[in-house]
């Protein structure tokens, strides 16, 4: 018994030990959601002006453009997945990855070669563990990422929608990051983000219905857009990495909050059994001394007959 009671009490031990790591783990994604939230809003009247701008020029000229202008017949497509570079998020990761492959088997339905791009190592390391193509990838920003980083990211992107798909460009550009509604809730979700849906965008920047005033344009339309292209998908890009950021750390949150929980039932159980193992040992040292005594009773009854 007394062996099994000291099992006990390491186990007990470890477990007490890992609940205090879960604990902090739980407190800081908690503290850097609350940093990551308020990125997101900071960023967001940027990204509504931002299309609010592209769709005035849009509605204001008939210049074909990549920006808005709808292929007749697609033949590539880009998408871009954003994934984290660390675990302990639950299925955060998984559940973008599977939105991504659900994404690239319908554009391939459609007859489409599709061009992946990724953020994050945990999507590189799915991809390269099936040995599947990545056209460019990105990691070690996730948890924090900047407008630096989202540049960086937009540069092949922007570069590819330019070139002629004889060349190596793409078509369309997609992409799939996970967006943050609430503390419980983060939603993978799936967005073209070229060529940019008119409809939507006025949507977004709150002109749907709206009746936009007419523009001059210098020195064109045409040159107008050039310059907005790289300004969109970058802040779009950043606006989901911000989102992405926050989603992860709500759902590190989570499963830090689940395993503390799973940790301290796992300590009332474990000590039950050390409780029950102790009160066994007990007893059977009871049964041993009252054995003892009468045994020795017993003998000593029998010496004075």
């Amino acid at each position: 018994m007394g062996a099994q009671l000291r099992v006990y009490k390491r186990r007990i031990k470890s477990v007490t030990a890992t609940k205090k790591i879960t604990k902090a783990m739980e407190m800081i994604a908690a503290s850097r959601i609350v940093k990551a939230q308020r990125h997101v809003v900071a960023s967001t009247p940027y990204a509504t002006e931002l299309t609010r701008a592209v769709t005035a020029v849009a509605t204001g000229s008939n210049t074909k453009h990549p920006l808005t202008t709808e292929v007749e017949a697609p033949v590539r497509a880009a998408i871009l997945l954003i994934t984290s570079d660390r675990g302990l998020a639950g299925g955060y990761s998984a559940n973008a990855i599977k939105a991504a492959e659900q994404l690239t088997e319908r554009l391939r339905g459609e007859g489409k070669e599709v061009d992946t791009y990724i953020v994050g190592r945990k999507g590189v390391s799915y991809y390269g563990f099936r040995e599947r193509k990545v056209t460019e990838s990105w990691t070690g920003f996730t948890d924090n990422p900047t407008y630096a980083d989202a540049k960086n990211v937009a540069g092949p992107l922007i570069e590819a929608v330019q070139l002629d798909t004889a060349e190596g460009g793409v078509d369309e550009l997609h992409i799939v990051f996970t967006e943050f509604i609430s503390m419980l809730t983060q939603t993978p979700v799936q967005n073209r983000l070229l060529p940019l849906s008119l409809e939507k965008a006025a949507e977004e920047s709150g002109t749907k219905g709206e009746i936009l005033p007419l523009f001059d344009f210098e020195p064109s339309a045409e040159d107008v857009l050039d310059a907005l292209l790289p300004r969109y998908v970058e802040s779009r890009i950043y606006n989901a990495l911000l989102q992405a950021a926050a989603s992860k750390h709500a759902a590190t949150r989570r499963a830090m909050k689940s395993a503390t929980d799973n940790a301290g039932e796992l300590i009332k159980s474990l000590s039950r059994l050390a409780n029950a193992a102790r009160q066994a040992e007990i007893t059977q040292e009871i049964s041993e001394i009252v054995g003892g005594a009468n045994a020795l009773a017993d003998a000593t009854a029998g010496s004075d007959k």
